[in-house]
């Protein structure tokens, strides 16, 4: 049985990346699609496979109240996926307040509207980088968020607040913390993977602006559908509490120099080298981070079903054939 035929889906930041994918994931179900993007992104899959043509598509800002309230009044929303944030950390060190506002006074306009008007079910990006910096890894969804970074900072208080109201407002939402997600489609080149694509395809030396050794966990995007649509389905039928929060990684660290590496041999280019211009971990990003998903696992029975190799490999093809 289809759960998703006919369920009315909101989107925020349905022309990034990863909301490019959940709404071509919802439109392949047969929902009715509503979409909020603030710009026009050229290079997205929202635009490269037209997938805006089957939606409804607002044009504004989430700190637009107005506008918010108006959406999830109009449209009787069942299910909402609120991807709609500022997600550079370059941007937010260089303007935190606009990404304050962006990402968490954005967020509470959409958790009062879905409260005020009534969702069935609300998933919220949060991120791992909402925990900060700790020595213990993996992080588990029980250490203590610690951000000391902009962006880190807004994405713990957005993640907050989400379980603040499904704790004194039994609003029905969950908040999400994935690692680095990777796949076609993403047009933040100042991200290593789409980067390290570009490069290759471009035949220039990959760059790392690191010193190459910080660790990290990828994870690909249709993994991490298939976790957000998990999620809103246990909601619906109140199989998980109100409230959770879910990390969504592989449990596979790679430094960033075997990453790229990794990606020079999927490449197939004996040539080229990546070029290493840091001397140390990048100021104000943090140097070790990974996730544990045994709660994922345990609750949802969710589990990545890609490896990193598979997955560099779907996702340096499709660069390869856009670019």
């Amino acid at each position: 049985m289809n759960v998703w035929r006919n369920k009315v889906i909101f989107i925020t930041g349905a022309n990034g990346f990863l909301g490019s994918h959940l709404v071509k994931r919802s439109l392949s179900h047969g929902a009715k699609v509503i979409v909020l993007i603030k710009e026009d992104i050229s290079f997205s899959l929202f635009k490269i496979e037209k997938i805006g043509n089957k939606s409804k598509i607002y044009k504004g800002d989430l700190l637009n109240n107005k506008l918010i309230n108006s959406i999830f009044r109009d449209n009787r929303i069942d299910v909402c996926f609120h991807m709609g944030a500022q997600t550079i950390v370059g941007i937010a060190n260089n303007s935190p307040v606009a990404t304050f506002k962006s990402n968490i006074e954005g967020t509470w306009n959409m958790l009062e509207a879905a409260r005020a008007f009534g969702v069935k079910a609300m998933v919220v990006a949060s991120s791992d980088k909402a925990y900060g910096e700790h020595k213990k890894l993996p992080y588990k969804e029980e250490a203590p968020l610690i951000a000391l970074h902009p962006y880190d900072a807004s994405k713990t208080c957005a993640d907050i607040l989400s379980r603040t109201y499904a704790n004194i407002y039994r609003l029905p939402v969950v908040v999400t913390r994935c690692a680095n997600v990777y796949g076609p489609g993403d047009s933040n080149f100042s991200r290593i993977i789409p980067d390290t694509c570009h490069a290759l395809i471009k035949g220039k030396n990959p760059i790392i602006r690191s010193d190459g050794t910080p660790l990290r966990d990828y994870v690909f995007v249709n993994d991490v559908v298939d976790a957000y649509f998990l999620l809103a389905k246990s909601l619906l039928e109140r199989k998980i509490n109100f409230g959770e929060a879910f990390n969504f990684g592989v449990d596979n660290p790679i430094s960033v120099i075997k990453l790229v590496k990794m990606m020079l041999k999927i490449s197939g280019n004996t040539v080229l080298s990546p070029k290493i211009l840091g001397k140390g971990k990048l100021k104000g990003e943090i140097d070790k981070q990974y996730l544990s998903s045994a709660k994922a696992k345990r609750i949802l029975g969710w589990e990545p079903q890609h490896s990193l190799q598979e997955g560099l490999e779907i996702t340096y093809n499709w660069y390869r054939d856009h670019l």
